[in-house]
């Protein structure tokens, strides 16, 4: 079944549904959240947290794709899970990643207003794009799967000291753009 016919299921509050959006989306969403939270139980209740989020939120919204729909969901409710349980000994990976990114992104927990984070937003899109796939496909696989480098290496067939510098480099180009972007960091 197709992204429009799920959504349209959505739209006429068939609970099929949500039935398609596992089948179709279940293991990707799964590989999100467990990269995050590495247990099975709670990757079980983000999933199910993400199907009830995607059944209130569908409609109004009309997702398409709804591939990065549901996996943006997945991701947050992860990284909420995460931040809720306050341990270091699970997900250490998101600790990592969190880390390396606090030197280019600038900080949001400060309630800055809304309109900025939405600049951030489309300024990491454009980034993101301007880049060349190779070099992107890295840099989303360990900042948002939150891949380890060890497992980026095997996927794309590199040295994890490449990988490492691959992704440095691509992170001071991201820094140098916001700055010119006129972002704080």
């Amino acid at each position: 079944m197709d992204d429009k016919q799920i959504v349209d299921l959505y739209w006429a509050r068939s609970e099929t549904a949500i039935e398609e959006t596992e089948k179709k989306y279940g293991r990707y969403c799964h590989y999100i959240a467990y990269q995050i939270l590495y247990n099975d139980e709670d990757v079980k209740e983000v999933l199910n947290d993400t199907y009830l989020k995607t059944w209130n939120t569908v409609p109004p919204q009309r997702p398409d794709p709804l591939k990065p729909y549901v996996g943006m969901i997945s991701r947050q409710l992860a990284l909420d899970t995460y931040e809720a349980q306050h341990t270091q000994k699970r997900g250490g990976q998101v600790l990592l990643v969190l880390d390396e990114l606090s030197e280019c992104i600038p900080d949001n927990d400060n309630g800055a207003d809304i309109g900025e984070s939405i600049a951030l937003s489309d300024a990491l899109s454009r980034f993101l794009l301007a880049l060349p796939q190779r070099t992107r496909n890295i840099f989303v696989r360990r900042y948002f799967y939150m891949s380890t480098v060890a497992e980026i290496a095997k996927d794309f067939s590199m040295k994890e000291s490449n990988v490492t510098m691959h992704l440095l480099r691509t992170r001071k180009k991201l820094e140098q753009f916001l700055k010119r972007e006129g972002f704080d960091l």
